[in-house]
């Protein structure tokens, strides 16, 4: 079974439950508690959102504000109000992008609306470490769009003075699929995905400059 295929066509369906119900108890969460000064801002969908951030980087001050269902136009929304003078930022949006509306599909405007983000989150923290992953790999029905976007990713980074964070040698088999230990529907991940995402992200992190 392609999940992706599935996914293009199920999900436009079921768009507005996911944002309007099930990522609104979150949204609301975020808009009445700040994100405190001084801390490693983790951005993006529902990817993020899973990630166990303080236990991952038990020695690193983290705020997780991910949203499940989320896609660019989404963060677009919401991602001025979550720059507080971070650390660093690690933003990670753009595969919900792909089985969203058709005439946002675009690899070209998912990376002119990731550049929007991340010069968005450069002008509010100049000083922060911004690091742009690349979207992870999926199954081989995306392989084309996701490599197109994230070599958009990387002139967005170099563009804005980002560092681009590729997680495909590590995320993607030999068929450029994602590796089937690291996933647990071809999009979201296992708990072994995400101790091999933090362990790229720690070299970054770990040379962040601390206040």
């Amino acid at each position: 079974m392609n999940t992706d295929r599935i996914y293009s066509v199920v999900v436009p369906m079921f768009r507005t439950l996911v944002k309007g119900r099930m990522g609104a108890g979150r949204r609301r969460y975020f808009e009445a508690v700040p994100v405190p000064k001084g801390r490693v801002l983790f951005l993006g969908d529902s990817i993020t959102a899973g990630g166990l951030w303080s236990d991952l980087f038990p020695d690193l001050p983290t705020t997780n504000r991910g949203i499940s269902g989320e896609a660019t136009y989404d963060l677009l929304e919401r991602v001025d109000a979550a720059i507080n003078d971070p650390i660093a930022v690690s933003l990670m949006i753009g595969t919900n992008d792909l089985h969203g509306p058709r005439d946002l599909r675009d690899p070209a405007l998912i990376v002119e609306r990731t550049d929007e983000i991340v010069r968005r989150i450069r002008e509010a923290a100049p000083a922060a470490l911004v690091l742009l992953n690349s979207v992870l790999p999926r199954t081989e029905h995306f392989t084309a769009q996701l490599r197109a976007v994230n070599a958009g990713y990387r002139q967005v980074a170099a563009r804005h003075g980002a560092e681009y964070v590729d997680l495909w040698p590590a995320f993607a088999d030999d068929s450029g699929v994602v590796k089937q230990e690291y996933t647990r529907d071809n999009l979201h991940l296992t708990p072994a995905g995400y101790l091999a995402w933090a362990e790229v992200l720690r070299p970054y992190l770990e040379a962040a400059p601390r206040s």
